[in-house]
C-alpha cells in the first residue's frame, strides 16, 4: 500500500470519455450480510465484551450497517454509531451494561480520514491507548475471519455484463471503503478485476475523495457516474456534483438488470441526470429508515 494514495487517485489519466466508480460489497457481491452477521458481529461482542447484551448488540449492529441510512458505512464509524445506539436502549439500560469508553476512538476517527488498518496501527504505537489497541485487534480479527469463510461469492446477475458493456466507453474503479486485500482478492476470483482502472478501499480515503482526486475536473461532471447500493455512496456522488445510480438493498439482481438494459445508455447518451436520476433515488430512498424500530 503507497503512503500517498490521494497521490496514486490524483495521478489516474483519462482514457475513455467517461468515468464509473463501482462500489463492491452489496453492489456488485452479495457479501453484506456474510461479512457483517458472520465476522464484523460476533468479533464486536468479542472485542467489546457486549456478552451481557449480546441479541441487543447483534440487532443494533446489524441495523447500523445493513438495514438503515448507514449502510455500507466504513467498519469504525459503524462502530461508534453501535456504541451510541446501544446506549440508548432501554433493555440495555435495564441490563446496567457498562460500556468500554471508546472516546479515543471517536477522536481518531474524527481527524483521521484514510480509517483502515494501516493509519489505525500507525496510531496505536503512537498513543499506546488500550481501546485502540482493541479496536484494532477487533479490525484485524474480522479482516482474518473475513479471508477464511467469503470466497465462492459470485457477482449479482447482470453485473459482469454491465462491466463488459460499459468498459469500452468508461474507466471504471472500484470505489470501496472495505480493506483492499479484500477487495482484490474478491474481484480476481471472478475475473473481473482487468476491467477496472483502481480498485480503491478505505486506505484511499473516503468514496467522496475517491471520486474527487480520481475524476473531478478530469471529466465533465455529467460523464462521471457512482454505482452503489448505500446513502453513503450517493452522498459520495452528490458532494462532487455527479450523478448516482443506485442499487436497490434486497432488489440487487432487478437493479443491475435496469442498469444494463436501460440506465447506462441513459447515460452514455447524456439523458440519465434529471427527472430519470431522481425517480430512481426516490425509490431508493424508501428502502432504508434512518432509526430503529426501538427509538420510535
Amino acid at each position: 500500500m503507497t503512503e500517498n494514495p490521494h497521490k496514486v487517485l490524483e495521478e489516474l489519466k483519462p482514457e475513455k470519455e467517461f468515468f464509473i466508480g463501482i462500489d463492491s460489497d452489496g453492489c456488485v457481491f452479495d457479501t453484506m450480510e456474510i461479512k457483517q452477521k458472520e465476522s464484523f458481529c460476533p468479533m464486536f461482542i468479542k472485542h467489546f465484551r457486549m456478552q451481557k447484551i449480546s441479541k441487543y448488540a447483534r440487532e443494533t449492529w446489524e441495523f447500523v450497517n445493513l438495514y438503515s441510512t448507514t449502510r455500507g458505512v466504513n467498519r469504525f464509524k459503524a462502530l461508534i454509531r453501535a456504541f451510541e445506539l446501544l446506549k440508548e436502549r432501554p433493555e440495555v439500560k435495564a441490563r446496567k451494561m457498562e460500556f468500554i469508553d471508546i472516546s479515543p476512538v471517536v477522536e481518531w476517527v474524527n481527524k483521521e480520514t484514510k480509517l483502515g488498518n494501516p493509519a489505525l496501527e500507525k496510531y496505536a504505537a503512537e498513543v499506546k491507548i488500550p481501546v485502540i489497541d482493541t479496536t484494532l485487534a477487533w479490525s484485524k480479527e474480522v479482516n482474518k475471519i473475513i479471508s477464511e469463510i467469503v470466497f465462492d461469492i459470485p457477482p449479482f446477475p447482470f453485473v459482469k455484463e454491465s462491466i463488459e458493456k460499459m468498459s469500452p466507453k468508461a474507466d471504471l474503479m472500484v470505489v470501496s471503503q472495505t480493506p483492499v486485500e479484500a477487495l482484490t482478492r474478491e474481484w480476481q476470483e471472478h475475473n473481473i478485476d482487468g476491467f477496472v482502472r483502481l480498485i480503491a478501499g478505505q486506505e484511499y480515503g473516503t468514496k467522496a475523495e475517491h471520486l474527487k482526486f480520481a475524476a473531478k475536473g478530469k471529466y465533465p461532471s455529467e460523464k462521471i457516474l457512482m454505482i452503489g447500493d448505500a446513502p453513503g455512496d450517493m452522498k459520495a456522488a452528490k458532494s462532487n456534483g455527479v450523478p448516482f445510480y443506485p442499487i436497490n438493498p434486497g432488489h440487487e439482481e432487478a437493479s443491475w438488470e435496469r442498469f444494463y438494459k436501460e440506465a447506462q445508455d441513459k447515460f452514455f447518451a447524456g439523458t440519465y441526470s434529471g427527472e430519470y436520476e431522481n425517480k430512481l433515488i426516490k425509490e431508493f430512498e424508501r428502502y432504508l429508515p434512518e432509526n430503529p424500530h426501538w427509538s420510535k
